[in-house]
């Protein structure tokens, strides 16, 4: 892999681990200012997070065909899936169904999310340095 292309998978893994903590961090700072309470809002942030995170399988699924034996985007994209069932699919069951039983498997989610993005970073990092045969 080239230097570019090495730099923009660690740049883009760490910036899309970045934008969801902010996420997080701005939503429960901003508590007073959000409508927490509104099914429409939860439902609208869970199908935000589910259709960039299903582009970011996508990505992952033809980073990991590039580099076959690099375990670091195999991990990647299975937390990133996790990630978006236990975020998106409970902020969906909160939203459609008033369950909020729940309720605390939404930040696990969002640390799946945060983790696999990290994960994704280190394999642009570690197959760039070892080429497409980088396993951790």
């Amino acid at each position: 892999m080239n230097s570019n292309a090495k730099w923009f998978l660690v740049l883009g893994g760490l910036n899309a681990a970045t934008a969801v903590a902010l996420g997080a961090a701005g939503t429960h700072a901003l508590k007073s200012q959000l409508a927490l309470n509104d099914p429409a809002g939860w439902f609208a942030v869970a199908l935000q997070y589910h259709q960039y995170h299903s582009l970011g399988l996508i990505l992952v699924g033809l980073v990991a065909g590039r580099f076959p034996s690099s375990k670091w985007f195999v991990w990647a994209g299975w937390l990133m899936l996790a990630g978006i069932f236990l975020f998106s699919g409970n902020l969906y069951l909160r939203s459609l169904a008033g369950v909020h039983a729940l309720h605390a498997a939404i930040p696990v989610g969002g640390a799946a999310l945060i983790a696999s993005w990290l994960l994704f970073a280190i394999g642009g990092i570690r197959s760039s340095k070892h080429g497409p045969q980088d396993t951790p």
